[in-house]
């Protein structure tokens, strides 16, 4: 079988940093749960994109649900949330009682569409939170968004767990709104294996954050809690990976960024299709690269002559409207996300591709237009 070429993996450092920081771990046997490691990696990350403070957590997931936390969202709260997502997004809404109200994209940008949201907050002016989403690394469009919610002074959550490493107008996604989460997981641009970081320029929130991830204990000699808790921190382990991790994210940007320039330029021309939008004011970290096609070639037809060379792709994520468990819930917009789920497609972006490995994707998906 030929060797597997993958749609996004790990990719350690070849310098090992990562192992560097995770033997100092083992040398002082600060395995877990926290130590030098974890308080480094929330320090440099926060330094790395332009934030006051951060919480290492145990994944991306956990850092929305204690965002949503922190910003007060209980049940019977509504949240505004982007349909063309992972459902990862939309979950903690329901951890926290509360009821997500989905909004559609434009074509302009992949996500929250700013004249749905209007439209959103003309039928729901009393909603709790938005939660934006920068999809396969591309930036919504913050300044629109932020303006709406600022005239409706709600609480604004960034999930920025595929655009580390992307600017809006020079600035980090994840820093516009009053919370950004990230995500290390293992197809991430970089990761952890699993985890994730919360950050804000609310100290005393991100504290309070630390304090309900760990259980909720007390300042006390014996076991207390006044609050309930949750089992979310990062070990020592971990953001060792991590802080490895962080030295290299501008070489994995530049290598992403790289794939989808090959890809355009070499496909671009083909009949039918479209790659994910370019904005002016936004430098995207490329994590995946992605293509709608709207002809007799369908998405379906390009993912099975990959599989059959070993090659990984997917399509774009389904939209939440349209999942089982979400269907029940109101959905503002039009059919913008329903059209990039059936036309897209998420093509092999691994930062270990080589331009041998780039030429026979491009090769094979060629080949259908023939």
């Amino acid at each position: 079988m030929k060797e597997r070429i993958f749609l996004s993996s790990p990719h350690m450092s070849d310098e090992g940093y990562e192992m560097q920081y995770v033997q100092e771990a083992f040398d002082t046997n600060w395995i877990a749960p926290l130590g030098e490691n974890v308080n480094g990696f929330e320090r440099e990350l926060a330094e790395k994109v332009g934030s006051k403070a951060a919480a290492a957590l145990s994944s991306g997931t956990a850092a929305i649900h204690l965002a949503l936390k922190a910003a007060g969202v209980g049940e019977g709260d509504i949240v505004f949330c982007p349909t063309l997502t992972f459902s990862a997004t939309a979950n903690p809404i329901i951890y926290q009682n509360a009821t997500p109200v989905f909004i559609d994209s434009d074509y302009e940008t992949w996500n929250m569409s700013p004249k749905a949201l209007e439209e959103a907050f003309e039928k729901y002016p009393e909603v709790k939170a938005v939660l934006v989403v920068h999809l396969y690394g591309l930036s919504a469009d913050m300044d629109k968004i932020m303006e709406i919610c600022k005239k409706h002074n709600v609480v604004v959550i960034e999930d920025a767990a595929e655009s580390l490493g992307t600017y809006y107008k020079g600035k980090h996604t994840g820093t516009f709104g009053d919370y950004g989460i990230f995500s290390f997981n293992g197809n991430k641009i970089i990761t952890t294996s699993g985890g994730g970081m919360l950050v804000s320029n609310n100290e005393e929130r991100i504290a309070k954050v630390r304090f309900w991830a760990t259980q909720s204990r007390d300042q006390a000699r014996h076991y207390q809690h006044s609050e309930l808790g949750f089992n979310y921190r990062m070990s020592n382990v971990v953001a060792g990976i991590g802080r490895g991790q962080l030295r290299v994210l501008d070489q994995r940007v530049e290598k992403k960024r790289y794939i989808y320039e090959f890809y355009k330029k070499e496909l671009g021309g083909l009949k039918e299709i479209e790659f994910m939008p370019s904005n002016e004011w936004d430098e995207p970290n490329c994590w995946l690269s992605a293509m709608t096609v709207n002809g007799k070639v369908r998405p379906i037809d390009i993912m099975e002559a990959l599989e059959k060379e070993n090659i990984e792709s997917r399509p774009v994520w389904k939209p939440m409207h349209m999942q089982p468990f979400f269907k029940s819930y109101d959905f503002i917009g039009t059919n913008v996300s329903e059209s990039l789920f059936e036309n897209g497609i998420c093509l092999p972006s691994d930062t270990k591709m080589t331009d041998e490995n780039l030429k026979t994707v491009v090769n094979i998906i060629a080949s259908l237009w023939k």
